[in-house]
Parts: C-alpha cells; sequence; structure tokens
C-alpha cells in the first residue's frame, strides 16, 4: 500500500462521520434524549480526530500522483485548498462538541443551546466536507469536474 492508497482510505471517514453524528443529533433533538446527544458529540469528535492523519496523508499521495498522466496541478491545489479549509472546520467541530460533551454529562443550563449550535456548525462543517471530497474526486475523475463535455464519436 502506498501513500496514495491511505490517503484514499483515511480521506472518507472525516465526511462520512460528521453526517452520521448530524443524523443522531437530529434523532437526539425529536426523541429529547440527552443520550444520543451525547453519542452525537461524541461521533463528531471521532470524525475530527480522523482529520488529522486523512489530512496529514494528503502531501505524500501528491506526491505520489502529482507526475501521472491526466493529473493537472491546479486540480490537486484546488482540492488542497479546501481540504485545509475542511480540515480547520473539522477541528473546530470537534473542540466545540468535546466542549458539549462536557456541558451535557455536567448538565449545565448551556448544554442544550451548545448542542444547537454544534448541529448548526456540523452544517458548514458538512457544505465544506462535501467541497473536498468532491474536488478531490476531480483528481481522477475528470468527468464530474465542471465544464466536462464527454467526447463525441
Amino acid at each position: 500500500m502506498n501513500n496514495a492508497h491511505l490517503h484514499l482510505i483515511l480521506n472518507h471517514f472525516p465526511i462520512i462521520v460528521p453526517i452520521i453524528g448530524f443524523l443522531v443529533m437530529i434523532a437526539a433533538f425529536v426523541f429529547r434524549s440527552e443520550i444520543l446527544k451525547r453519542t452525537a458529540l461524541a461521533i463528531f469528535v471521532f470524525g475530527a480526530l480522523f482529520t488529522f492523519p486523512a489530512f496529514g496523508t494528503g502531501e505524500d499521495a501528491e506526491e505520489v500522483i502529482e507526475n501521472l498522466p491526466g493529473i493537472e496541478e491546479s486540480v490537486i491545489e484546488n482540492h488542497e485548498e479546501t481540504a485545509e479549509t475542511f480540515a480547520y472546520f473539522s477541528y473546530g467541530l470537534g473542540i466545540l462538541s468535546l466542549i458539549g460533551f462536557w456541558a451535557n454529562w455536567r448538565k449545565k443550563k448551556f448544554s442544550n443551546l451548545l448542542a444547537t449550535v454544534v448541529l448548526v456548525f456540523t452544517v458548514v462543517v458538512l457544505f465544506f466536507a462535501f467541497q473536498t471530497g468532491s474536488t478531490g474526486g476531480e483528481i481522477r475523475h475528470p468527468e464530474i469536474r465542471e465544464g466536462f463535455t464527454a467526447p463525441t464519436e
């Protein structure tokens, strides 16, 4: 397994895990469950932790593929910039979720408000997750790039 393969394996977790956390948090509000809120907050922390190795393997993955035919440097750079933004937002969600977990566990009055803030912030994180996943996919899949037209026979 090379570094590009490792990056491809790891990079899905920071995108998928917050989606799961978002769904669990919605269920927590629907069912008014503090346990589900804590579970969602823990899931967000888990997702943020997965961002470290996914982001950390990106540079090494670039080294492996940057000279392959059909790979455009501008597409890699675009992905790298969106991934950096996503990583910072993901780390922020993890920290906010840790605080929310603590507040919920200690039954602080502001814990419900904080859980709501986390839920809204997750939407922002998922927007950047989508951008990062899309720009990453564009590296090897020109057919998903904006303005792509299929060759005619």
